[in-house]
């Protein structure tokens, strides 16, 4: 992994640096980057097992969009032999007592599915949240079995399964979790 560190000198985690892997590149997102993701964002199949299955529509992801932005924890994954936006992911839950992260909000393209690149992104997040953080844990929607076999096939633990509110509509959800100490950077 080759990581261009931009640590500002404070005491808490980069939520966004610039991380390069084998075939990805993931840096923070910008305000300029909307009509690429939303083209990767904008395929229905993406989200249909996702608790928001509407995301795909325009209004619906310049929320997410908007969201992501303010985070200020957003990530935008390209192709680095392409240069192609693939998708994006965010840090986000950062909490220096617990020294624990929350990472999600992931989609890729479909076009990136079943191979290495979501296990890349993870990789390549995994091992930077660890300089900071024991604890990485992944909020998934309970109905939605690709990720969570993409959590299993990464080694997360299932720790426990909960409700979320979006919209005002409580959600059911599971919590993985992967602690530094069982962590592999080269997994």
């Amino acid at each position: 992994m080759k990581e261009i560190d931009r640590m500002d000198g404070s005491a808490g985690m980069d939520l966004q640096p610039t991380l390069e892997g084998e075939t990805l590149h993931l840096r923070p997102l910008r305000v300029e980057d909307f009509d690429a993701l939303y083209a990767v964002a904008a395929d229905p199949a993406i989200w249909d097992q996702h608790p928001e299955p509407t995301r795909f529509q325009r209004l619906v992801f310049e929320g997410f969009f908007t969201a992501a932005l303010a985070s200020r924890g957003a990530l935008l994954a390209t192709d680095r032999a392409s240069g192609t936006v693939i998708g994006s992911s965010r840090y986000y839950d950062w909490n220096p007592a617990e020294r624990s992260v929350a990472i999600g909000y992931t989609f890729l393209a479909r076009s990136h599915w079943g191979g290495a690149a979501n296990r890349e992104m993870k990789r390549l997040m995994l091992d930077h949240a660890f300089r900071w953080a024991d604890t990485a844990w992944f909020h998934v929607g309970k109905d939605n079995h690709r990720s969570r076999r993409a959590m299993e096939k990464l080694g997360a633990e299932l720790a426990r399964e909960t409700q979320r509110e979006h919209g005002g509509v409580l959600q059911d959800y599971v919590y993985y979790r992967i602690g530094r100490d069982g962590w592999s950077p080269s997994a």
